[in-house]
């Protein structure tokens, strides 16, 4: 048995004797591994162990292996790591600047299982043949996704996608240069007027990051409940209620999905409700909680503010033969007040392409747009549109012709 493998079991035994968890427990634990260390540098000096080269690398691998994720933890530590995934044993793969690198790092295949089993444990969640597929979050805040054969070939597939930019307002988007000042502050005075916002975007675009900051903008005195399928909202609110979906049992019971959050929430007095992302028949509850008056916010996957609208009013379709476009897309134009659609450019950069205003009307079938604000070149600029519902505005003693400025030119 080699040094570090020696220490690992040492370190193991006296997890096992004291009763801790080493991955919720990590001041104990890392009393733990200095307690070993400071026994094998004894046994060192008395000639009976090889001395140790690097003491703080030996204790931080002691720690990852225990503790962490082992081989991936320097991963999820690394702040220029956006994405972290495993096509195979020997394929560990991470993204950095939206760009994918294929790492030196080589695991066999029970590593991949233990690292997956360690990580639900954490979560509650499982995963086995008669349910092959998991999401999941991760104690730092990650969302971990799990494939297992035979829905995949012979490896399980793994992603952990981290949450690098816990923006909680506008001005965070500006700094980053996501957002100009004046396409921040608009956003900030519609979401404290109460106006519905559906953030869209490709994978990877910063939407969760989005509606993180538009969140920040809600007024202190009102009520939120979010709605999401795993926890990745990190909202800074006073008064505020985070639900998650949670996964059927063994014997097929005790599932709650997110249609389910979403009527329990109407439920629990919120001034505002946030949803983390709607894919499917879930956008019909959506729709009537925004039009039964509580302000809302969430986010879809599409490749523009048309297309998230059009996806908008054709996903309540899935709910059910009774639910018809003749009752969704007026539905959706006057639930529905601003789009804010992301990109991720060329060089990887996550920024905000086009932001649109939903007046309220509907020609041919089609929902009608005003844009607000839009791309020209590496600029966000103001478009000639204007928002509905500015008695909201003015209820707040705010200008919308002098807020919409172009200020940034």
């Amino acid at each position: 048995m080699d040094t570090a493998a020696e220490l690992e079991h040492e370190v193991r035994e006296l997890v096992r004797r004291r009763g801790i968890d080493p991955v919720r427990d990590r001041a104990r634990l890392r009393d733990l591994v200095r307690e070993a260390l400071d026994d094998y540098d004894d046994r060192a000096l008395r000639g009976h162990a090889p001395p140790l080269v690097d003491r703080p690398g030996t204790g931080k691998a002691l720690e990852d292996a225990l503790g962490g994720f082992g081989p991936l933890q320097p991963y999820l530590d690394d702040p220029t790591v956006e994405e972290v995934w495993i096509n195979a044993p020997d394929q560990v793969f991470v993204a950095r600047s939206g760009k994918a690198e294929l790492t030196a790092t080589i695991l066999e295949p029970s590593q991949v299982r233990d690292l997956v089993e360690r990580m639900l444990k954490v979560s509650g969640r499982r995963l086995d043949l008669s349910s092959p597929f998991v999401d999941a979050a991760l104690p730092g805040g990650e969302r971990l996704h799990v494939a297992i054969p035979d829905v995949t070939r012979t490896h399980w597939a793994v992603n952990i996608r981290k949450y690098l930019v816990r923006a909680s307002h506008l001005d965070d988007l500006v700094a980053l240069g996501s957002l100009t000042p004046t396409a921040a502050r608009f956003l900030s005075a519609a979401v404290a007027a109460g106006l519905n916002v559906l953030v869209s975007g490709p994978t990877q675009a910063g939407k969760t990051t989005m509606l993180n900051a538009l969140a920040g903008s809600i007024p202190p005195r009102e009520r939120v409940v979010s709605c999401e399928e795993v926890f990745e909202l990190r909202i800074d609110h006073r008064d505020t209620v985070a639900l998650q979906t949670r996964q059927p049992s063994l014997e097929g019971t005790g599932e709650i999905t997110l249609r389910r959050l979403v009527k329990e929430a109407l439920r629990m007095r919120p001034s505002r409700i946030v949803i983390g992302e709607v894919r499917e028949a879930e956008a019909l509850d959506m729709l009537i909680a925004l039009n039964a008056g509580v302000p809302g916010m969430c986010t879809v996957h599409a490749n523009s503010a048309r297309e998230a609208l059009t996806k908008v009013c054709t996903l309540p379709l899935l709910a059910g033969e009774n639910v018809t476009a003749a009752f969704v897309v007026p539905t959706v134009a006057a639930a529905v007040d601003l789009v804010v659609h992301l990109e991720v450019d060329g060089r990887g950069r996550r920024r905000t392409a086009e932001i649109v205003a939903v007046p309220g009307r509907v020609e041919h079938g089609v929902v009608e747009t005003a844009d607000l604000f839009h791309r020209r070149g590496d600029r966000l600029v103001r478009g000639g549109g204007f928002p509905p519902h500015p008695e909201r505005f003015a209820r707040l003693g705010i200008d919308v012709a002098a807020l919409l400025a172009d200020e940034d030119a």
